[in-house]
């Protein structure tokens, strides 16, 4: 749907679109182009499960700190109301809750803003308990200041003296309701941070390196993650198909392991209580040693989602982490990915292009791992016992053995070890000694 207003029959919600145009941004961060963001909308109240019956355009020099959008526009954005039969109206910005209130009184339908609908796939796509947990918690942040005047119908008494009725009580009691479900929601996901926290710790004594994807949503992630391990993740064609991060060990041609992580995607403009209650998943790409960045080719708007990803990278300490920049779907895609891009702090250290679904390219990808992972190796001088025969045999299998001398009951071992590996081998030999 491209311009004006198109009317389309669905069976189920019904849905009119509403798109604000205005090409900036209060906090002057990136951002993909109105048409771009309207396609985006589009998926998401797919993936939500409403049927888009109608697309609105408004073009905003001004907002209404009532409406947000003007007056004459909420009349056509009514119009088209009526003229599809929607049942909620779907706005491509963040509203106030006075605002989203206006505007529910004023078109008498239902009024979802972006943050809302992203909070509502979370919810449904959500499957571990964490999961669940942390969009729960999002969406009662979400809630909260939208509470007022949710039973005004039990206070419509007139003001002064006399009127402090059931409905003012009901509403506070509602509020304190949130406020102690939220606080109960946070210290359980303390408790399952803890489980989180020492599965962590038993794989920061595996002396493997770290990989994160990240990336877009629906840029291929996961597909990519059954491609280079044969994880099994859910791929669907959606945006946020997959939230739960999920860990596999990847073999490399060259014999070296590592530790693969796949993570919920980004979007633009993230809901802040998404990145607030997923601060413990997206702790896996902030302890990563490499990040592979997918980005979907075939995007008109690719670009932007480099910065965008990039900014969120920065906003939760990961701007900093080498990076691979993979151009996936490449085998669809109208153009050749350029040799250049993203204007973050991040240190990119390759830049692949490849198709997750087709397998071309992943042996090159896999070849610029193994390339970073050798630049990264530290040289280990180390003398361990003969006796010490399984030190021996795990130095062979997870180092690079460069020289070994046999001499008087020890042997003088010079490995190329990754950072993490060169740690656990000095840790190991300290237990021996001690």
């Amino acid at each position: 749907m491209k311009g004006g207003t198109q009317v389309v029959a669905s069976p189920t919600e019904r849905a009119v679109l509403v798109e604000i145009a205005h090409g900036w941004r209060a906090d002057d961060s990136p951002a993909i182009g109105a048409e771009e963001s309207l396609r985006e909308l589009e998926r998401l109240a797919v993936t939500a499960g409403v049927e888009p019956v109608a697309c609105l355009t408004q073009t905003v020099r001004r907002i209404s700190p009532a409406t947000y959008i003007g007056s004459g526009k909420i009349e056509d954005v009514k119009q088209a109301v009526v003229a599809a039969g929607a049942r909620v109206v779907l706005f491509d910005e963040s509203l106030t809750p006075a605002q989203q209130r206006t505007l529910t009184e004023r078109l008498g339908v239902k009024v979802v803003d972006r943050s809302q609908l992203i909070l509502d796939i979370f919810a449904a796509h959500a499957r571990s308990l964490e999961g669940k947990l942390q969009v729960e918690l999002a969406q009662l942040e979400y809630l909260l200041p939208r509470l007022t005047r949710a039973w005004t119908h039990l206070s419509r008494l007139g003001g002064g003296v006399g009127t402090r009725g059931p409905g003012e009580t009901q509403l506070e009691v509602d509020r304190r309701r949130v406020r102690e479900r939220i606080a109960r929601l946070r210290q359980r996901l303390v408790d399952v941070e803890r489980t989180r926290e020492l599965h962590r710790r038993e794989r920061a004594g595996v002396p493997y390196v770290t990989i994160a994807l990240v990336g877009y949503t629906n840029a291929g992630k996961s597909t990519l993650m059954n491609a280079l391990t044969d994880a099994g993740v859910l791929v669907e064609n959606k945006l946020f198909a997959t939230l739960d991060p999920t860990v596999r060990r990847l073999d490399l041609p060259g014999g070296d392991r590592a530790l693969l992580v796949d993570t919920v995607g980004f979007i633009d403009r993230l809901p802040h209580q998404l990145i607030e209650a997923f601060k413990s998943t997206l702790e896996e790409v902030r302890r990563a040693d490499l990040l592979i960045h997918v980005v979907d080719a075939t995007s008109p708007e690719a670009t932007e989602q480099v910065r965008i990803v990039e900014r969120v990278l920065d906003e939760i300490g990961a701007g900093r982490t080498p990076t691979i920049l993979v151009w996936n779907k490449t085998d669809t895609a109208k153009e050749t990915p350029p040799t250049t891009v993203g204007t973050g702090s991040a240190q990119i250290v390759g830049l692949r292009p490849l198709s997750a679904l087709t397998g071309r390219g992943v042996p090159e990808l896999l070849a610029c791992i193994e390339q970073w992972l050798d630049a990264e190796r530290v040289r280990v001088e180390v003398v361990v016992p003969d006796a010490r025969g399984d030190l021996l045999a795990w130095l062979h299998r997870d180092a690079k053995v460069v020289e070994e001398r046999h001499q008087n009951g020890v042997v003088h071992i010079t490995a190329l070890a990754t950072p993490k590996m060169a740690g656990q081998i000095r840790k190991r030999l300290r237990e021996r000694t001690c």
